[in-house]
């Protein structure tokens, strides 16, 4: 759940690569939207969207309730692309359980973990 699905597309796309696959509407404000980079897939939903589907909605704060963790192959270089662009929360470093990691907030308050296996 996101306040606006347009800017928050418009990050995900200009800041972490992804490209919008699917919208409704297709065009003008999004009430909701699909995104993919390689094989993670992300979909964004406004809250008054949802609040029309669950009342419950319209009360939940947005953002930072879980942490998406995404495996990717070179994390490092997405972390120097990003790195000046972004909240960082967590730099770049390897962790006990054998990840070389980094974890951001999106605009919308979200934490996003990059990861990759260290071999």
């Amino acid at each position: 759940m996101v306040e606006d699905v347009n800017k928050t597309v418009d990050f995900y796309r200009e800041v972490l690569g992804f490209s919008l696959t699917m919208s409704l509407p297709k065009e003008g404000t999004f009430e909701w939207a699909q995104m993919q980079n390689g094989e993670t897939e992300i979909m964004f939903q406004s809250r008054k969207s949802m609040s029309s589907e669950l009342d419950l909605f319209k009360e939940q704060a947005v953002g930072a309730s879980l942490t998406f963790f995404i495996d990717l192959k070179d994390v490092e270089k997405l972390y120097m692309k990003v790195r000046d662009e972004i909240t960082v929360l967590a730099d770049l470093h390897v962790t006990f359980y054998g990840t070389k990691e980094f974890s951001m907030q999106d605009i919308n308050g979200y934490i996003l973990t990059f990861a990759q296996m260290m071999q």
